[in-house]
């Protein structure tokens, strides 16, 4: 089973739920998918695995030998990412270079250029980590500035951790998604078990879980809201939970503002283990809830993989 956590937008404290979730779940593999800024780590008492590259997309890169700078490919590059500068040492007295983070590996440059002085090369688009926490496996990455491909390093991810938990016989897989409703998101929700929702009683948020709920409604996924900090402002709490109500998602709990949540970030553990009082309580039955709806999804699961085989 997957439970993937989501949250149309950051701050909402989908992270913290997901490091309270991992300490108090047994028999899982966890995987932080929000790779453009992944943070779980520092919640789990990481201690980080070999770096292993994400080789993904391609850059243009111009052999200086080659090249007659005649300045032929820079017209035709619709991100500007081709540019001359003077240069001494060149026989022409200025050189065109290729700006990697400008550049999307279209290859228009390489098409046109007449010399057929500019080749696109296989890029490291950044690095994914196996690693091992106070709480079990976590598979993790850190995209490269300006990269994108995010949505693959997410396939990727999602792919390994499915491998190790089918290793370790594993019964569930947390998933941190990334923020939004975008390509990294639609790779971390696709054919998960449950997404659950954690919002805040805000007008962008709630704007960004309406939309969310319409992309797990798309893919027919079963889908629970928390709100989180709902005491902030209980008429927009409000609002939410009669808006989920008729999309045939549930609210599966409440949590109020708490400071300790701040506190156990600043120490790093998860807020299930930083504390016992106040607001853990309330998300030791948000996870209580979670377990029932997920025990059942794996029965009806089980049922159909039974027919199919006879």
């Amino acid at each position: 089973m997957e439970l993937v956590i989501l949250s149309g937008k950051g701050g909402t404290g989908k992270t913290s739920m997901v490091g309270s979730l991992a300490a108090l779940a047994e028999n899982k593999v966890m995987v932080d998918c929000d790779v453009d800024a992944a943070d779980l780590h520092l919640l789990l008492g990481t201690k980080t695995g070999p770096a292993r590259d994400f080789i993904c997309g391609s850059k243009a890169v111009i052999d200086m030998d080659k090249c007659m700078v005649c300045g032929m490919c820079t017209p035709y590059c619709r991100f500007n990412a081709i540019k001359n500068e003077p240069d001494e040492n060149s026989k022409f007295g200025e050189i065109f270079r290729v700006d990697p983070y400008a550049c999307e590996g279209c290859g228009v440059c390489t098409h046109f250029c007449p010399e057929a002085a500019i080749e696109l090369e296989e890029t490291n688009s950044g690095q994914w980590f196996i690693s091992e926490t106070n709480y079990g496996t976590l598979v993790h990455a850190r995209l490269g500035i300006a990269e994108a491909n995010s949505g693959k390093m997410v396939s990727l991810l999602r792919s390994e951790a499915d491998k190790i938990a089918k290793k370790k016989n594993a019964k569930l897989i947390i998933t941190d998604g990334p923020p939004g409703i975008g390509c990294p998101v639609i790779a971390a929700l696709t054919g998960a078990d449950y997404v659950l929702i954690v919002t805040e009683p805000s007008t962008s948020a709630f704007h960004d879980m309406e939309r969310l709920l319409q992309l797990t409604g798309h893919f027919a996924i079963p889908t629970g809201v928390v709100i989180n900090k709902c005491d902030i402002n209980p008429d927009v709490s409000a609002e939410i939970e009669k808006f989920v109500s008729k999309t045939g998602a549930e609210v599966l709990g409440r949590i109020e503002y708490d400071a300790q949540f701040t506190k156990s970030q600043l120490e790093g553990v998860p807020l299930i283990e930083y504390t016992d009082d106040g607001v853990a309580g309330q998300v030791r039955e948000i996870w209580e809830k979670l377990q029932v709806k997920l025990r059942s999804l794996g029965e009806t699961k089980t049922k159909s993989s039974e027919k199919l085989i006879i």
